[in-house]
């Protein structure tokens, strides 16, 4: 595999692309009819990419019957090279998984990455630089999702104090300011808390990654927050 060089590094302030109210609101407009890549075809734009969200998490929901995968078929053609049309930062959260919720996705398509809580660590941050420049993927989506564990730990060190065993207390750290920002928002405060540390995320990665930056202010790259419902199954971008 030929790897591409990073890019220099530039200022990166305010560089996160559009939002996706913004795309879906240009797709509305423009009449486009929400398909997205086919299975094994590159996506021709960080818009082509959402698209093929968009597209698979309403069959998700809807159709779910047909979300079936023809995994043989799908394992010859991508066993010499990889070529995905979206990453996506999800949680680890087993009732979660990107493939499924973004409408049964096969083999080859999405490069995931996942962590309690959707969180961006210096791993992380690496796994989504190769995915972007690298692979050539034009779009990720940093999916929150309601009921989340890591996002409950965060809001009870605010709200009581709570302290978690082992390594459990560091891992939620980066999300307790999220928390913070949104303690005396009306709704409800996990689900605020959420949002809010997935938008954080998604601002995080631009501002910390010269080489996602880089790509972003070329045309090339979008990065997104969103969250996902465990009862209906939609998921809602975030502006």
């Amino acid at each position: 595999m030929t790897h591409k060089p990073a890019p220099c590094c530039i200022d990166r302030r305010g560089l996160l692309a559009a939002g996706a109210g913004s795309i879906l609101a240009a797709m509305t407009a423009t009449g486009a009819r929400a398909v997205g890549p086919a299975p094994g075809e590159a996506a021709r734009s960080p818009e082509h990419a959402l698209e093929g969200l968009v597209e698979g998490n309403k069959r998700f929901v809807t159709e779910p019957e047909v979300c079936e995968l023809d995994l043989a078929a799908q394992r010859a053609r991508v066993a010499h090279g990889q070529a995905p049309w979206a990453t996506i930062l999800s949680c680890a959260d087993s009732r979660v998984p990107p493939e499924i919720v973004f409408g049964g996705r096969g083999l080859g398509e999405l490069f995931v990455a996942r962590n309690a809580g959707n969180l961006a660590d210096t791993a992380t941050i690496g796994t989504l630089e190769y995915g972007a420049a690298v692979l050539g993927s034009p779009l990720i989506v940093v999916l929150g999702h309601r009921s989340c564990g890591a996002v409950k730990g965060a809001c009870e060190v605010v709200t009581s104090n709570a302290t978690f065993p082992g390594s459990i207390g560091p891992m939620i750290y980066p999300i307790i300011p999220a928390a913070l920002a949104v303690r005396d928002k009306a709704g409800d405060f996990v689900d605020n808390a959420t949002r809010e540390s997935a938008r954080r995320t998604a601002a995080r990665l631009a501002d910390s990654s010269a080489t996602l930056a880089d790509l972003i202010e070329a045309g090339k790259l979008k990065i997104l927050s969103a969250i996902y419902d465990l009862e209906t199954g939609k998921v809602e971008f975030l502006t």
